[in-house]
C-alpha cells in the first residue's frame, strides 16, 4: 500500500499562483505515473497533468502553458505549479499513483480562484 499526502492548496485571486504537493509514503522503484486530477462541483473527475517515471509529461489542453507538473524521485514527491490561475481552475484537486496496475489516490486539496 502507498498513502499520498497533498499539500498546497487554498484562495488566491483569478492571475495568481500556487504549488500543489504530494508526497508518496514510500519509494516507488517500478515503472510508474504520478499525475494531478480536479473534480469541480457537479463536475466529472479530469485529468490535469502527469507525469512518468522518466519524466515524459502530459498536460489538459486547458492548463497547456500555465501548469508544470514536475516530481522529485529521490524524495517521492509530484509537484504542480499553477501560474495564471482562472476562476474555471476552481476545484478540488488530486494526487493519483499509478503502478503495477493499482492506482492510488490522495485525499484532495482544495483550490479555490477568486475573480
Amino acid at each position: 500500500q502507498v498513502q499520498l499526502v497533498e499539500s498546497g492548496g487554498g484562495l488566491v485571486q483569478a492571475g495568481g499562483s500556487l504549488r500543489l504537493s504530494c508526497a508518496a509514503s514510500r519509494s516507488i522503484f517500478s515503472i510508474n505515473i504520478m499525475g494531478w486530477y480536479r473534480q469541480a462541483p457537479g463536475k466529472q473527475r479530469e485529468l490535469v497533468a502527469g507525469i512518468t517515471s522518466s519524466g515524459s509529461t502530459n498536460y489538459a489542453d486547458s492548463v497547456k502553458g500555465r501548469f508544470t507538473i514536475s516530481r522529485d524521485n529521490a524524495k517521492n514527491t509530484v509537484y504542480l505549479l499553477m501560474n495564471s490561475l482562472k476562476p474555471e481552475d476552481t476545484a478540488v484537486y488530486y494526487c493519483n499513483l499509478y503502478y503495477s496496475g493499482s492506482s492510488y489516490w490522495g485525499q484532495g486539496t482544495q483550490v479555490t480562484v477568486s475573480s
